[in-house]
């Protein structure tokens, strides 16, 4: 492990891992659905100094087993120097892919409609704080109709966690902005506990009862931080969200602000017509959350499930739900395992399997069908262990068959050994989404600006 890591473990108790959007099974529900096989997974990569150029780029991987290519890397794009790539997200009709920079606020809008195989760079946005009245970080990006809602992490005047979400039109043009609300500016919510912070991180929407979810983490002063400094920072340790909020989704104000203490991450919520809930983890407190709609019309949330134990400080990141509703994949960045968990009854999931995948873990996307899930290893550039404890990979694409059961390894790209970086949010393609066929040939080089 790096000197940094073990010096930080000490206090990893009070340490907090971002982490980024899913797949297939979390996505918007305003987007097409790819319910067959993918044939590539689009994934958002950080940039590391001294592996091959040292810049983010977009790394396209073919996974589709008919193909004379799958499992290799068939495209390569750069977009010019490090933005701590992290989130990236897919327009409604699926023609655009939108990845951001948490550290320089750039947004790249890549067209994965022309040539699913090799997307093309279609426009840079780099003047979102400006127009967006000062949000800084943009994180989730997330389908609406015809638009993209941006949830921000920061703000340009102190850097903290205070913020807010911008729309843009698909293209890229800026159309609005809203701030989160705060206890100095409620914007009517109500509080019903002891927190309103104003801080965000995830977004998801549940159009049929006019609901839109946001979570929350911390600033750009936290998240760009030297792990073992911020850790030691007790002032730094006090700033992460402890709120989720439920917003009117077609007048985008906040109804009421929920405590969900300990840094409320990712939001996954549930596909049945008359399932009106989300699941969220903290990552302070290993725990699993409800968000739901009580009897009486009222949103509510308690937690509901320990992720393995909270002293081993595990650090649950990233969560996806099926496309059944009946499992919730929960990855744990500490010690690298995919843990299983039973959510037919929502208010109380059991676990039912666990998995090393790696030194450490972050994203995990599934199929819609479930039973190819795949996974990445990267969180943030100042936080990622630099090595390995043991034989384990530290920075991969891996991609494993599930068959109810045992998670089957099909390959694993090492991001590092090919001169790429630090894998980190995943994105699915498929031809079959334009009406058109693949190539008959697959594609022998890399392609990179």
């Amino acid at each position: 492990m790096s000197r940094i890591f073990i010096a930080a473990l000490g206090f990893l108790m009070m340490a907090v891992a971002p982490v980024t959007l899913a797949d297939e099974t979390c996505m918007s529900p305003y987007m097409a659905k790819i319910v067959g096989q993918e044939d590539y997974v689009y994934i958002w990569t950080l940039g590391m100094e001294g592996v091959g150029d040292g810049e983010d780029k977009l790394v396209t991987v073919d996974v589709n087993p008919d193909s004379k290519t799958y499992g290799e890397v068939v495209h390569s794009l750069s977009v010019g120097g490090r933005n701590e790539a992290h989130h990236s997200g897919l327009t409604d009709d699926r023609r655009y892919l939108w990845a951001s920079g948490l550290d320089t606020s750039k947004i790249f809008i890549f067209d994965i409609y022309t040539d699913p195989a090799q997307p093309r760079l279609h426009r840079e946005i780099d003047d979102f704080v400006a127009k967006t009245g000062g949000i800084v970080g943009p994180h989730t990006n997330y389908a609406l109709p015809g638009r993209m809602l941006i949830t921000g992490l920061s703000n340009n005047r102190d850097h903290g966690g205070r913020t807010g979400m911008a729309e843009y039109t698909n293209d890229g043009d800026f159309i609005t902005s809203v701030w989160m609300p705060t206890d100095d500016n409620l914007q009517g919510a109500v509080k019903s506990g002891n927190y309103a912070d104003g801080y965000g991180y995830d977004a998801r929407a549940l159009p049929r009862r006019n609901v839109l979810v946001t979570s929350s983490f911390t600033g750009w002063n936290n998240y760009m931080m030297n792990l073992g400094k911020m850790m030691g920072d007790p002032e730094a340790m006090k700033r992460f969200g402890n709120t989720v909020v439920i917003w009117d989704l077609h007048a985008r104000t906040p109804k009421k602000v929920l405590d969900v203490p300990g840094a409320p991450l990712e939001l996954r919520c549930a596909w049945g017509s008359r399932s009106n809930y989300c699941f969220t983890t903290t990552a302070l407190t290993s725990k699993i959350w409800l968000i739901y709609e009580d009897d009486a019309g009222e949103w509510q949330a308690k937690a509901v499930a320990d992720i393995g134990d909270a002293s081993k400080i595990p650090l649950p990141v990233d969560i996806s739900i099926s496309a059944d509703d009946n499992h919730l994949w929960v990855n744990t960045w500490n010690d690298g395992l995919v843990r299983l968990f039973d959510i037919s009854d929502p208010h109380a999931p059991e676990q039912v399997f666990e998995k090393r995948i790696g030194e450490q873990i972050n994203m995990v996307s599934q199929s819609w069908d479930g039973e190819r899930v795949y996974f990445t290893s990267s969180l943030l550039a100042n936080w990622d262990k630099t090595e390995s404890g043991g034989e384990d990979d530290v920075q991969y694409f891996k991609l494993y068959n599930w068959d109810g059961a045992t998670l089957t390894p099909q390959f694993s790209l090492d991001f590092v050994e090919m001169g790429l970086g630090s894998p980190h949010q995943m994105r699915f393609g498929a031809h079959a989404l334009y009406g058109k066929a693949p190539a008959k040939t697959g594609h022998d080089d890399m392609a990179a600006r």
